[in-house]
């Protein structure tokens, strides 16, 4: 899933992970709840949970152009999947605060492939929304680079690469990919660090489809 707030530049204490983020858990979808997340307001949600804090409804609301009636509502229900709890040491009086229960999403290879229409429809709408939010994830970078400083600009990454592999040796390179990046994820980062979003493709296609290398 992805997790980074919009806008240009952060500050330094803004570039920090939230202090409320869960340790490092992942929630593994199933079956259930992968229907009950596989909602666009409710993953943009959970997103903006993971990437900025706790929050209460009214002002996810604020932040992603809804109804606090709607955030509210898909609030609960993510709830009640497990995706975000309560977050009573925000509170104050009688509003509610929310976090998310855990540090990322997972989707597992039998849930992937599950030959039941239901499912399938789940992981079709999971995958096309986070492919939107990279989508959009690139363009508001793109927007903002130049606010940014110039060692922040020439170290962002917008490449693509084609090549011919099998089907085992594409998940081998995931899997390394994987590996790499997750060997830079610190729990205590440099002073100077900032959130940065790493997006990994892999996308087969047919000979037809032309090339673009």
């Amino acid at each position: 899933m992805p997790e980074n707030p919009e806008g240009p530049a952060p500050d330094a204490e803004a570039a920090k992970a939230p202090s409320d983020r869960p340790d490092r858990t992942v929630h593994e979808l199933d079956a259930r709840t992968l229907r009950g997340l596989a909602h666009p307001l409710r993953m943009r949600l959970l997103k903006a949970l993971r990437s900025n804090g706790p929050a209460t409804a009214s002002q996810l609301a604020e932040q992603l152009g809804e109804s606090s009636g709607a955030t509210s509502y898909h609030l609960r229900q993510l709830a009640a999947y497990g995706f975000v709890e309560d977050a009573p040491e925000h509170g104050k009086g009688r509003e509610r605060w929310w976090k998310s229960a855990h540090y990322g999403t997972r989707l597992p290879e039998s849930v992937a492939i599950d030959p039941n229409p239901e499912v399938r429809g789940a992981v079709d709408l999971f995958r096309h929304e986070v492919a939107t939010i990279h989508a959009q994830e690139a363009g508001t970078w793109i927007a903002n680079s130049h606010d940014w400083p110039q060692e922040w600009q020439l170290a962002s990454d917008l490449s693509d690469f084609t090549l011919r592999l099998t089907a085992a040796e594409t998940a081998e390179l995931v899997r390394k990919l994987h590996d790499v990046i997750n060997s830079y994820d610190r729990t205590e980062p440099a002073e100077d660090a900032r959130m940065v979003r790493f997006h990994v493709h892999a996308l087969p296609r047919t000979q037809d489809q032309g090339t673009t290398d």
